[in-house]
């Protein structure tokens, strides 16, 4: 073997396993859900997917199945790209017209709730895993019936909560807000989208005013909605099936299907991807809150920091571009050999 084949193989040999070691490294992108108050989905995963303990959480995964629950924080559409009231039908909000996720959708009087009150309130959304992103709250109106399915008309027009950016404060989204003056039984949606991919995601939660009368036809007030603990989290990732490493499928894994939406203006959505095109790592990254907050390094792997996956991915691709090419190399090394005859 000539010196120039040896080192032509050491290369593709050396490379390829360190492309292969970047690409199974890559961070883990599950996203959120609303924690204060309590979104359905994230009671329901506290109460536990195999033995939820309320009625309602029982009836949810009774029609879901237990694993829409381990996927707690997957609530989305990939493609919504500001859509959501044109592409999520009514009855379907709550499950963003996501047939996996179709038991949140259930209309009951007895899903577990918090307790609200109308004036400042401080929001808190579980960001395992942050984006740069709008969230617009809205609540139901006075004519609410929890036991009818949720129509977008039983939202009031405008959210009473919209913030760009929240900072972040121990792995939550962190945001104030007025909430409007309101009695009995309510629920509180959540828009959470991207801005810089056209996916949202999507919250329920059962507020009460003052005193729960029951919502009509259920027998008693329902349980107090926990939501879950890092240990509940951590306890429960290992049953997750909440893809950990973009979208380019269309959430194939969290079932989240790529609902139809007309293309934003100047070209195509980019349905179902982690990082817009030419995204920046650190811009996408959201601020976050403390004295002990501190730069990232551009070498930190930013899953663990709270950041964005775009970095880490540019050096797979990287790594893998030059395994192939090295492969390449001494492909056309091995054929020039051949054809002189060296």
């Amino acid at each position: 073997m000539t010196a120039r084949r040896k080192v032509v193989a050491i290369a593709a040999v050396g490379i390829a396993p360190l492309a292969l070691t970047a690409l199974s490294a890559a961070p883990a992108a599950a996203h959120g859900s609303m924690t204060d108050p309590v979104s359905r989905v994230s009671a329901c995963f506290q109460e536990g997917p195999e033995s939820p303990k309320s009625a309602a959480c029982k009836a949810a995964v009774a029609a879901s199945g237990a694993q829409a629950f381990y996927d707690w924080n997957g609530v989305n559409i990939a493609n919504a790209a500001g859509k959501s009231k044109e592409i999520i039908p009514d009855g379907k909000l709550c499950s963003a017209g996501n047939d996996k996720y179709k038991g949140l959708d259930l209309p009951r009087a007895d899903w577990p709730s918090s307790k609200m009150s109308g004036g400042n309130h401080t929001f808190h959304y579980k960001g395992t895993a942050p984006h740069k992103g709008s969230f617009e709250l809205y609540i139901t109106k006075d004519s609410y019936d929890p036991s009818k399915p949720l129509k977008w008309s039983d939202l009031e027009e405008k959210p009473f909560v919209d913030v760009a950016d929240p900072k972040m404060e121990n792995g939550d989204y962190v945001f104030d807000g007025k909430v409007p003056a309101k009695s009995g039984r309510h629920l509180i949606y959540s828009i959470w989208q991207r801005s810089d991919s056209p996916e949202a995601f999507y919250t329920c939660s059962d507020v009460v005013f003052g005193k729960d009368s029951g919502g009509g036809e259920a027998a008693a007030p329902a349980p107090t909605a926990s939501a879950p603990s890092e240990q509940d989290i951590a306890a429960g990732a290992e049953k997750s099936t909440v893809e950990h490493h973009g979208h380019g499928d269309g959430d194939a894994k969290t079932g989240a299907e790529a609902t139809e939406a007309a293309p934003a203006a100047g070209g195509d959505t980019g349905a179902g991807d982690d990082t817009a095109a030419g995204d920046d790592a650190a811009a996408n990254r959201p601020e976050v809150n403390g004295g002990d907050a501190k730069p990232v390094a551009a070498d930190e792997n930013l899953a663990e920091t709270g950041g964005d996956s775009t970095t880490p991915y540019i050096a797979i691709g990287g790594a893998a571009a030059l395994a192939v090419g090295a492969a390449a190399m001494f492909g056309t090394a091995r054929r020039r050999t051949a054809r002189h005859g060296r």
